[in-house]
């Protein structure tokens, strides 16, 4: 080979990234992954809130369970689990950033697919495609697959989701929804609930089980409202639960997301931040403007709002996160 190639090729070599070393990559990498099924049903909101078990369609959901770094199905000992709930947009590379950084903290976590066996991408757009409570059943049933898990610690399983996400892992936390859907024997350690839609009121929603529950909301958002949440927090403090709001000045819905660094239009997206729904009677949700069963074609139902990530709400909900399921699982 000519010398000046030799040159070129030795320059180019030198140009490509160093290639971690196996021990150093495998630090960082999951010890075991699962899938699992998940028996759940596919509801109307009025079938949940009445409790009709055999009311709906059965359907098998799906959770990925990972075991952190070091970790096997063999070796002895039980972990702690983080659930993850995703959004209307379903699982995207936000759930991957936060499982990696629970991972790393020592939790396994168990990501639920709500959407794939339903037939769906994304709710965005169409919310009325899936009652807004259905997640809470798959959340229910990925307890009794953990309860069931050798490697699972059940004592030590806190619950994250992420708007539609958020908002069941608001209201999974109610004591007439474990009544009624919970057959696990089991409960979360803690409910953590990113950027939740709070603008329906449900019978008995202030009566909540004895564990901490946690909102996090970016006073931005133009999505799902910081206001609602804080008026429903004050609600559900006054009869006793142990529940707070954090907010992140400047931050939009899905600050925490590493996918941007800025807000941009969920075009056509749906949202209910001009709604005040209630339910009046069991499983009947009413518009509290109109008085008539509520429906997404209502005029309160308005589209276009905002969403994207902010770099230091990011960090600082991160280092949150961590401090309350550290707190959370340290009971």
């Amino acid at each position: 080979m000519h010398p000046a190639l030799c040159l070129l090729a030795a320059l180019l070599l030198l140009s490509l990234p160093v290639p971690p070393a196996a021990g150093q990559e495998a630090a960082s990498l999951p010890g075991r992954i699962e899938l699992h099924a998940i028996p759940s049903r596919t509801l109307s909101d009025a079938e949940f809130l009445r409790g009709e078990a055999g009311a709906g369609q059965a359907v098998t959901t799906a959770g990925e369970l990972r075991l952190p770094p070091g970790q096997t199905a063999r070796q002895a000992g039980r972990l702690p689990v983080a659930v993850l709930m995703h959004g209307s947009g379903g699982i995207d590379g936000g759930i991957e950033a936060w499982a990696r950084l629970l991972n790393a903290e020592g939790l396994a976590t168990f990501v639920i697919d709500g959407f794939t066996a339903r037939g769906l991408v994304a709710t965005n757009t169409d919310q009325a495609k899936l009652g807004r409570l259905n997640l809470i059943l798959d959340l229910y049933g990925a307890l009794e697959v953990l309860a069931r898990h050798p490697r699972v610690d059940p004592e030590r399983i806190v619950l994250i989701g992420f708007s539609r996400g958020g908002k069941a892992a608001l209201y999974a936390a109610t004591e007439r929804f474990h009544r009624l859907w919970n057959r696990s024997g089991i409960g979360f350690a803690a409910y953590l609930a990113f950027y939740p839609d709070c603008s329906a009121r449900y019978r008995d929603d202030t009566r909540m089980v004895a564990r901490p529950i946690r909102l996090f909301h970016g006073e931005a958002d133009d999505y799902t409202l910081a206001r609602s949440c804080a008026a429903q927090v004050a609600r559900m403090r006054e009869g006793g639960a142990d529940i707070a709001l954090a907010t992140y000045p400047g931050a939009h819905h899905g600050f925490d997301s590493p996918l941007s660094d800025a807000p941009g239009v969920a075009t056509h997206s749906q949202t209910l931040r001009a709604c005040v729904i209630e339910e009046r009677e069991p499983g009947r949700l009413v518009n509290a403007a109109t008085g008539a069963p509520f429906a997404y074609s209502d005029d309160c139902v308005q589209r276009n709002p905002h969403g994207g990530g902010q770099p230091e709400a990011r960090a600082a909900v991160r280092q949150a996160v961590l401090e309350e399921v550290r707190a959370a699982l340290a009971k």
